[in-house]
């Protein structure tokens, strides 16, 4: 062992074993080591759950939605066994003029014919925004299906705003979301 001596109230000491600044230095590499290495594993074992989605958003030309503009989505599933959910999701900024926003959803499954289904979507309450906000610009995502079962194929879907106004001022952008569930 090594001997270290220091001075304690104006005395020399002698001390058996490490100084107390390597004692120290010990103790902080443990607590690197515990922060670097153990708990982003300890995360990555209890967050390691897979969450298979497909998402798409299309940005509205001028930020101003015309009838005539249809966003079009196309994915392809190949998993039958799981649940999937579908979303609509709206980027908006604070000038937009409504608390809602109405929309046909144009859905085309594998092997069939389109189907055509109107949906309103409740963007603000007397409160403000339900959305996530940065700044000035909101994000919606609204669940438009429970969790159900897909066949395996393409799916086409599209969107067409509803609205009375003509173009819809001050949307940046719409997608869908398509989550598998466990």
């Amino acid at each position: 062992m090594k001997e270290t001596r220091y001075k304690v109230q104006g005395t020399r000491r002698k001390v058996q074993g490490t100084s107390l600044a390597s004692q120290y230095i010990c103790k902080m590499n443990l607590v690197k080591w515990i922060f670097l290495f153990l708990i982003p594993c300890a995360l990555c074992l209890t967050t390691c759950t897979n969450l298979d989605l497909f998402e798409k958003d299309i940005t509205i030309p001028g930020f101003k939605w015309k009838t005539g503009y249809q966003p079009e989505f196309d994915f392809t599933i190949t998993d039958t066994s799981s649940l999937y959910q579908l979303f609509f999701v709206i980027r908006h900024n604070e000038k937009y003029n409504y608390n809602n926003i109405w929309f046909n959803l144009y859905s085309q499954p594998p092997g069939d014919s389109i189907h055509k289904t109107l949906y309103e979507v409740k963007l603000a309450t007397n409160e403000g925004w339900l959305g996530a906000g940065m700044d000035d610009i909101y994000e919606h995502r609204h669940a438009l299906t429970d969790p159900i079962p897909l066949k395996a194929g393409k799916y086409h879907f599209k969107l067409e705003q509803m609205m009375r106004e003509d173009p819809l001022q001050n949307v940046l952008n719409v997608g869908l979301r398509l989550e598998k569930k466990p």
